[in-house]
């Protein structure tokens, strides 16, 4: 086994969990660490949300790669393709390959707009938006906020996608802007969800409930989207045999999500019927095979609700057993579970839900039980000062 110093960690994916990890292995001194991704401009996905619903520039979610790329990390701008794990290499787009000692994989969450017929031309149309993708969002600021009449449908999609309560966020902060103009009443406002609740935990639920009915949404509770009528500007919603149609205004949707397709080719994954997911151990985040393999965020099934936030954690817990594991002892530090999703349901507030993976409340602050209820706040931390964090200290892996 090489020392660890001269360990090579190729790392697949420079989001959120891929840049954390390499910013946290080249300072804990690892000295070659690669980065494989092939997009040149980042993405600060958590801020789609409040694009969506008017209350950020797309401008502020966009830095370029190179530049947010840890010091001392090597950058490859190339998409990877396949894994051979005998072989300890990677197979990029280009047909190069690249060699490993450690893999940390964490390509992010693929979106499936095809899956649901109809859903991909929707959101070609003038109607048809979502804070999934950066410029879906941006599309939707200007639409929801000069909109004064009609029916607006959001759609949420299944728990196995990446927070899938943010689908509710941009729904509560263009209702909070509608009534601040008066034209709240004028507006009919509709949530499809699969799940039986606002989010599944009823200390949450009570407090997302009680902006529904302030709102006057009308929500309907276990229905999946089935198909899209572009042009008639329809949808069908349903379960097992039973099926609605609803028309809109606009259409806000989250997409069907899975692991990339490639992934679950790899033999590392569960097949592509089953979402494609890494399979890690959930608490270590080692491969449940190859142990020189590793992975985490929103592609690895971690047993927990996908999130950003949970993603601070995964990356301490992973680096640290990376590091055992080079120094030929056992990984020891082990993943909670812990998630978060802030609901921001006014301009001003935020529902910061935080638990872990058996359903428990998990605050940051022990002490602090209520800390999920509706607060000022914690609109503060999430808008202001998490913006700051994540380029300065998360990305560089210092937080």
């Amino acid at each position: 086994m090489a020392p660890m110093s001269d360990t090579r960690v190729v790392v697949i994916g420079g989001g959120n969990a891929g840049l954390s990890v390499a910013g946290r292995l080249k300072r804990s001194g690892i000295r070659e660490v690669v980065v494989i991704e092939p997009r040149e401009m980042h993405v600060f996905a958590p801020l789609q949300s409040h694009i969506a619903g008017g209350a950020a520039l797309a401008e502020d979610a966009v830095r370029p790669q190179g530049q947010v790329t840890p010091r001392g990390v090597q950058w490859i701008r190339d998409a990877a393709v396949d894994i051979r794990p005998e072989a300890r290499e990677v197979v990029l787009a280009s047909g190069a390959t690249v060699a490993y000692d450690q893999l940390v994989v964490c390509p992010g969450i693929q979106m499936n707009w095809t899956a649901v017929p109809g859903l991909a031309e929707a959101m070609r149309t003038p109607a048809g938006v979502s804070n999934y993708d950066l410029a879906l969002a941006a599309k939707a600021s200007p639409l929801l906020r000069d909109l004064r009449g009609g029916t607006v449908v959001f759609v949420q999609a299944a728990d196995t996608t990446t927070c899938p309560g943010a689908a509710q966020k941009p729904m509560y902060l263009a209702c909070a802007w509608w009534r601040a103009v008066g034209v709240l009443d004028r507006i009919r406002v509709v949530l499809v969800t699969p799940e039986a609740t606002p989010h599944g935990i009823p200390a949450i639920d009570a407090e997302l409930q009680r902006k529904i009915d302030e709102y006057g949404i009308e929500v309907h509770y276990g229905m999946h989207l089935l198909s899209v009528n572009p042009s008639a500007r329809m949808v069908t919603i349903g379960r097992g045999d039973v099926t609605e149609t609803l028309s809109y205004d606009v259409l806000h949707a989250a997409p069907p999500q899975s692991a990339p397709d490639w992934l679950a080719a790899t033999g590392l994954a569960a097949p592509a019927s089953e979402g494609g997911w890494l399979r890690v151990h959930p608490e270590t985040l080692q491969h449940r095979d190859h142990p020189d393999v590793w992975g985490l965020g929103d592609a690895a099934d971690t047993a927990s609700y996908r999130s950003g936030g949970a993603l601070r954690r995964q990356a301490t817990v992973l680096v640290r057993n990376l590091l055992a594991v080079s120094r030929g002892q056992e990984p020891r530090a082990r993943f909670d579970g812990y998630s978060v999703c802030p609901y921001t349901v006014s301009r001003r507030t935020v529902v910061f839900a935080e638990f872990d993976r058996t359903g428990r409340l998990a605050p940051s602050v022990p002490f602090w039980r209520t800390l999920f209820r509706e607060r000022r706040l914690s609109w503060i931390a999430d808008r202001r000062v998490l913006p700051w964090v994540y380029w300065h200290m998360i990305l560089k892996g210092r937080a």
